[in-house]
């Protein structure tokens, strides 16, 4: 079947038709829009209708999925976190039916990332883990015994990058201090490394600390340490079997995987056995998919919330 996509990022906007089955999924179509994110939602989604339009010309969609980098409940977005400030205020399940003549699927984004690789990428096989995406700031997002945890607010396991990890004193944006996000997330390497510019994104940072550069080998460390720490928050609050790991940074899996591994093994209480620590497969494509596939669930498993 055919489900609509949208992925609205704070920097782009990802847009796909997916084809989607129970066993199978792949974007087919897509196109990129500048985000604009600080003009607001409401400026946005004329785009976003047009743009969603020309990739349904025959009009097989059956269904509309969109993720947000927030948290989700039904139809609206409940929080901004500095993007879209207006959208609490949008009933993004009526702009659907009006603008587009279909029925909404709302997600936070790294829920729908999750789905996206248990159903169709590196958590195929496993009903019991959890996703973490490293990148401008920390994603989480546990399937425990096949299903993607929510709760009654929307913010059920979405939030493991704002668990607080030992030596962590930095203020985060979320309010709280000592967070995972506030000490490794992208976004943290201007203030670790002011007079460094060079070593604003991880790309670098790795690089440069191969070459021997002392402070970009601080700020891989303090990383490594700091992402190996939320694995075993995340292990510790949700009994997963695997750890799937994703995001920005992933270009230098080759340091990070084993060094999450080594601490998952040494400071995981799982006296049941091991959690397999693997890279995501699917890339930017994961949370398209995930909410393609979650719009599209209905229809696998009628009857099913």
């Amino acid at each position: 079947m055919i489900v609509l996509t949208a992925d609205m990022g704070g920097t782009r906007i990802k847009l796909g038709r997916a084809e989607v089955s129970a066993d199978a999924a792949e974007i087919v179509e897509s196109a990129v829009l500048d985000a604009a994110s600080d003009r607001g939602l409401v400026a946005r989604l004329p785009a976003v209708s047009e743009a969603l339009w020309a990739l349904n010309p025959g009009g097989e969609a059956v269904g509309l999925g969109v993720c947000f980098a927030s948290i989700t409940v039904g139809d609206r977005v409940t929080t901004s976190f500095g993007k879209y400030e207006d959208a609490p205020g949008v009933d993004l399940g009526q702009w659907a039916r009006e603008a587009l003549g279909l029925k909404l699927t709302l997600e936070n984004d790294a829920r729908a990332a999750a789905v996206g690789e248990w159903r169709y990428g590196a958590g195929r096989g496993s009903d019991d883990q959890v996703m973490v995406t490293l990148g401008t700031g920390v994603g989480t997002c546990p399937i425990i015994q096949g299903r993607p945890l929510r709760g009654k607010h929307g913010q059920a396991g979405i939030l493991g990058g704002h668990l607080a990890i030992p030596e962590g004193r930095t203020p985060c944006t979320c309010g709280s201090i000592g967070c995972g996000e506030a000490a490794t997330g992208t976004a943290t390497l201007p203030r670790r490394a002011p007079d460094r510019p060079d070593l604003h994104d991880y790309a670098a940072v790795f690089v440069a600390a191969e070459r021997g550069d002392a402070d970009a080998a601080r700020l891989r460390d303090e990383a490594l340490r700091g992402w190996g720490e939320i694995a075993v928050n995340l292990i510790h609050a949700y009994d997963p079997e695997r750890l799937i790991v994703g995001g920005g940074v992933m270009g230098s899996r080759d340091m990070i995987l084993p060094a999450v591994q080594r601490w998952v093994d040494d400071y995981a209480c799982t006296p049941w056995g091991r959690v397999e620590v693997v890279a995501a497969e699917l890339g930017d494509a994961a949370g398209l998919l995930g909410v393609a596939r979650l719009a599209a669930e209905p229809y696998f498993n009628p009857g099913d919330p």
